[in-house]
C-alpha cells in the first residue's frame, strides 16, 4: 500500500474538478488511486488452498439434483403413456428444470436452518466487538440519483452521532457522490448538503460532489470516488438512499478488515424496516422470517467466494481499484454499454483476484428499506432483469472463477426461471386441450391383436403433489419454526400465534402476487433479448400508493391474460381450472391485488405482519428517522424563505 501511495500524484493535485457541478469547495484534497479497466479474458492470481470447500457445495447441489431426478421420475410416471409426444416430452423437462430451481432454494434454505437453529453463527468471518483502536480510515459513500435530500441528511447525521458517541468518528469521513441531472432538485441537493456538512463540522467531515456527467452510471460514480479521492482511505462502505448501518457494526466491519488482510469485500445482511404499505409489510415479514435461512445458506456454500449486492457492505479500497474496474462491454445496450448489476461482477473480480468475499448473515445493524407499490417492484425488477441477463455474455467469455461463472449464472438463471415456468403452464394447457378434443388411439403402428391402454397412476400423481408442496413451502416452514423458536425464548406474548398467522397471510398473498411477477419478469425476459433498454430512472421510495384507475390501467394486460387461461383451462377440463385457479387468481385480480396493497397497511395486517424490528425499531433506525423528520422542515423551511426572497425580488 505505501509503495503504491508513494507513485500516485501529490495530494491535493485536482484531477477531474472539471467534471463537477458542484462548488470545489465541498470536497477535500485529492489523493488519487489508480483503477484500471479489467480484461475479463486476463489471467487470474493463483487462489489460495481452501479445504473442505467442495463438501458444502456437494451437498447442495447433489441433494438438489437427488430431488429434481425423483421428481422427473414421479412425472414421468403421472404421464406413462407407451409412447410420450414431443409435447409430453417438453412439458417434463420444463417442469423438471422449474422443480430443481426451486429444490436449489429450499436446500439452500434448509442448509442455513442448521446452524441458526442450533444458535450458532453462519458468519464466514468474525467480526470483532468494538473496543481495539482503528487504525485504518474508512470512507461511507452515499451515491444518489435524485434522492430525498433530507432522508440522505438524517441518516448521515444519525450515523455521525452514534459513531461520535462510541468515540470512533475521527476514523469515517462520509462522502455524497450525487449524479443528479439539472432541474430544482440540485440547488435542494446542494444547500441541504451543504448545511449538513456544517451542523457535523467537528464530528465527522462530510464531503458533496455532483458529477456533470453520469457515466457508468452507479459503478461510474464510484469509480470517480475512488480514482480521485480513494488513496487516502483503507476502505469504504456503499450505502443506498434507503440504507442505514449502526456505528457498532460499521466500527466492527473495520476492524475485520483490519485484522484480515486477505478480506477484500464483507457483506452485511440488511433487515427490511420502515414498512407503511401492504406490499411493504409483507416484503418486511418474509426478508425477517425466511430471509436469515436463506442467507446463512447461502453463506455456508459460498464461503469467502461470496456475492455483492452494492450496498450495506464494506470494501477494502486498494482490492476494488486494482481488481474491480468495470469496462465498457462491446455492442449496443441491453448486452452491451454500461455493466447494469456492476455489484455481481465486483464481486466476481474481486474473487478472480483471490480476495475474500464474505457474508455475515448474522451481524445485526445492517437496514434498509423496500418499494411501497407493486408498479415499483416491477421497475426494479426490469432494471435488474437487464442487468442480471448481460452477465451471460461475461459468463461464456471470461476467465473467471468456477464460483464466480456459477454466480453470475444463478443470478440469469433467477429471471429466465419465469420463462420457464410460464412455458410449463402454456404446455399443461394445451395438453390438456389436445387431450379434450383428440380421440385416444389405442392400437399402436406395429401389428397387433391388443389394445395399448392409457395407464393413469393417481398414486403417483398424488405423491408428486404432496412432494412439490413440501419443497415449494420448505423455507416458510423453516423459517416459521426459528421464529417459534426466537418469540418463546424471548417470552413474547402471543408470540407464536402471531408468527403462524403471519406465515398463512404472507404465504397467501405470495401466492397471489407470483403469478404476475411471473409475467412481467417473462416480459423483461423477452424486452431485453429484442434489444430494449429499461434505461435509469429514480427509484421512488416513497409510500404515496397508486389510484384504482392507475391499478387498472396498469394490469390491463395482466387482467386479460387471466381471462384467456381460465377460458383455456374451463374448456380443457374443470380439473385443469381448479388447478390453476392460483395462477387465474392472481392474474385476473391483480389490479385490485396491487391497488391493496399499495395502501397503507390496515392495523389487523401490520399486527399479523408485523417483525422484531417494527415492534422496537432499533436505536439507529429511530434515530435516522428523527434526524430526517428535521431535516425535511429544515429544507421546506429554506424552500418557502427561498421563495419570498424571489417574490420580494420580482416586486421590486
Amino acid at each position: 500500500m505505501d509503495q503504491i501511495m508513494s507513485d500516485l500524484p501529490a495530494a491535493g493535485q485536482k484531477i477531474g474538478r472539471i467534471a463537477d457541478a458542484s462548488s470545489p469547495d465541498l470536497l477535500p484534497s485529492e489523493v488519487p488511486l489508480e483503477m484500471p479497466d479489467q480484461d475479463f479474458k486476463a489471467r487470474g492470481a493463483k487462489p489460495r488452498r481452501r479445504r473442505g470447500y467442495w463438501v458444502p457445495r456437494a451437498a447442495v447441489f447433489t441433494g438438489a439434483g437427488l430431488l429434481t431426478a425423483a421428481f422427473c421420475y414421479e412425472l414421468y410416471g403421472v404421464l406413462a403413456v407407451e409412447q410420450a409426444t414431443p409435447l409430453q416430452f417438453l412439458f417434463l423437462i420444463l417442469s423438471t428444470i422449474a422443480f430443481g430451481w426451486i429444490a436449489l432454494g429450499s436446500l439452500n434454505a434448509a442448509l442455513g436452518f442448521i446452524p441458526l437453529f442450533g444458535g450458532e453463527k453462519a458468519d464466514t468471518i468474525d467480526l470483532p466487538q468494538p473496543g481495539a483502536p482503528l487504525t485504518a480510515r474508512t470512507a461511507l459513500l452515499f451515491p444518489v440519483y435524485h434522492e430525498d435530500p433530507a432522508r440522505i441528511a438524517g441518516t448521515v447525521q444519525a450515523i455521525a452521532l452514534e459513531l461520535e458517541s462510541m468515540g470512533n468518528a475521527a476514523s469515517f469521513d462520509v462522502f455524497i457522490l450525487s449524479d443528479t441531472r439539472d432541474g430544482a432538485d440540485v440547488a435542494t441537493e446542494e444547500s441541504a448538503y451543504r448545511a449538513l456538512r456544517q451542523r457535523l463540522h467537528g464530528i465527522v467531515p462530510v464531503f458533496y460532489r455532483r458529477r456533470r456527467e453520469n457515466r457508468g452510471r452507479k459503478a461510474g460514480n464510484i469509480k470517480d470516488w475512488v480514482r480521485r479521492f480513494g488513496g487516502a482511505y483503507e476502505n469504504f462502505v456503499i450505502l443506498d438512499g434507503d440504507s442505514v448501518m449502526s456505528g457498532t457494526t460499521l466500527v466492527r466491519l473495520a476492524l475485520a478488515m483490519e485484522r484480515d488482510q486477505t478480506a477484500g469485500l464483507i457483506q452485511t445482511v440488511p433487515r427490511l424496516t420502515g414498512a407503511t404499505t401492504l406490499l411493504q409489510y409483507l416484503t418486511q415479514f418474509a426478508s425477517n422470517v425466511y430471509g436469515p435461512l436463506v442467507a446463512a445458506g447461502l453463506a455456508f456454500w459460498h464461503r469467502d467466494q461470496g456475492n455483492y449486492w452494492g450496498h450495506n457492505a464494506i470494501i477494502r479500497t486498494l482490492a476494488f481499484a486494482s481488481a474491480a474496474g468495470l469496462p465498457t462491454l462491446p455492442g449496443r445496450a441491453p448486452f452491451g454499454g454500461d455493466i447494469q448489476s456492476h455489484d455481481f461482477v465486483e464481486a466476481v473480480l474481486l474473487a478472480r483476484a483471490d480476495w475474500g468475499v464474505h457474508m455475515v448473515p448474522t451481524v445485526e445493524g445492517s437496514y434498509e428499506g423496500q418499494p411501497p407499490t407493486l408498479p415499483d417492484v416491477v421497475a426494479r425488477d426490469r432494471r435488474w432483469a437487464q442487468g442480471n441477463l448481460q452477465h451471460l455474455g461475461i459468463v461464456f467469455t471470461s476467465n473467471i472463477t468456477t464460483m464466480g461463472r456459477l454466480h453470475l449464472l444463478m443470478g440469469a438463471t433467477s429471471y429466465l426461471m419465469s420463462l420457464v415456468w410460464a412455458s410449463s403452464l402454456i404446455v399443461g394447457i394445451v395438453l390438456a386441450l389436445q387431450g379434450q378434443q383428440m380421440i385416444p388411439s389405442y392400437f399402436i403402428d406395429e401389428k397387433t391383436l391388443f389394445p395399448v391402454w392409457p395407464v393413469t397412476d393417481p398414486g403417483a400423481a398424488l405423491r408428486l403433489f404432496f412432494a412439490t408442496m413440501l419443497i415449494v413451502l420448505m423455507p416458510k416452514f423453516l423459517g416459521l419454526a426459528l421464529e417459534i423458536k426466537r418469540v418463546r425464548h424471548a417470552r413474547e406474548t402471543l408470540g407464536t400465534a402471531r408468527a403462524v398467522l403471519g406465515v398463512l397471510t404472507e404465504t397467501f398473498f405470495s401466492i397471489l402476487l407470483s403469478p404476475i411477477l411471473m409475467v412481467t419478469q417473462t416480459a423483461a425476459v423477452f424486452q431485453v433479448i429484442f434489444g430494449l433498454d429499461s434505461g435509469w430512472r429514480s427509484q421512488s421510495r416513497n409510500a404515496a400508493g397508486i389510484s384504482f384507475t392507475e391499478a387498472v390501467r396498469y394490469h390491463r394486460w395482466h387482467m386479460l391474460i387471466g381471462v384467456v387461461t381460465a377460458v383455456a383451462c374451463y374448456e380443457a377440463s374443470a380439473l385443469v381450472l381448479a388447478w390453476m385457479s392460483p395462477v387465474i387468481v392472481g392474474l385476473v385480480l391483480s389490479a385490485p391485488l396491487s391497488w391493496l396493497t399499495s395502501r397503507r397497511a390496515a392495523v389487523p395486517f401490520q399486527t399479523l405482519l408485523s417483525t422484531r424490528d417494527g415492534r422496537s425499531p432499533p436505536a439507529i433506525v429511530e434515530s435516522a428517522r428523527r434526524a430526517t423528520g428535521e431535516w425535511a422542515d429544515h429544507i421546506a423551511m429554506r424552500s418557502l424563505e427561498a421563495g419570498a426572497v424571489v417574490e420580494i425580488t420580482r416586486a421590486a
